[in-house]
């Protein structure tokens, strides 16, 4: 991957996961538990959460995207929406938009992390466009094709993630 993911602080290696959509109740969470469910298998220790460019606190996640995640065995009933800060994205060791719209609110709020700020879909050999597809108003199919989109992406995520550990652990020994 011709990326390459430079540390906010010394000795710092990918430790947290912000992921952002819109409203962090469909596209969001959903990356949020499948890549948790991924991360766990092959990479424990990192740390996911999400917000929303333009979330209301405090909503759960959608129905769809519950059942999109039951049918995998993932259980995210306790997420609760919330708003990006500024904080949320400067605390973040990584941060993954899920829209190009996405990642430019995120430079405007949070300058300083523009160097840590990527679209999930670059991730992704199949993608047909960088943004992921939102199902918003969609049927249940609708998710799965944004489910799809999302799962198609982790490999190479967590290619990316290992490289970087790797990087960060040699260039802290």
């Amino acid at each position: 991957m011709a990326f390459a993911l430079r540390a906010h602080h010394p000795n710092d290696i990918v430790k947290h996961i912000l992921i952002v959509c819109t409203g962090n109740t469909c596209r969001s969470p959903m990356a949020e538990g499948l890549l948790r469910h991924a991360l766990d298998a092959g990479l424990p220790g990192v740390r996911v959460s999400s917000a929303g460019v333009a979330a209301a606190e405090g909503g759960p996640a959608s129905r769809h995207t519950l059942a999109i995640l039951e049918e995998a065995g993932i259980a995210l009933g306790e997420h609760r929406s919330r708003q990006v800060t500024p904080e949320m994205v400067e605390e973040a060791t990584l941060v993954l938009a899920m829209t190009e719209d996405h990642r430019t609110m995120l430079a405007q709020i949070a300058p300083d992390s523009v160097d840590r700020l990527f679209l999930l879909g670059e991730f992704s050999p199949e993608s047909e466009g960088l943004d992921v597809p939102d199902p918003f108003g969609g049927g249940i199919d609708v998710y799965r094709e944004t489910r799809d989109a999302i799962v198609a992406a982790i490999p190479g995520l967590i290619r990316f993630l290992r490289e970087n550990l790797a990087d960060s652990q040699g260039a802290a020994d």
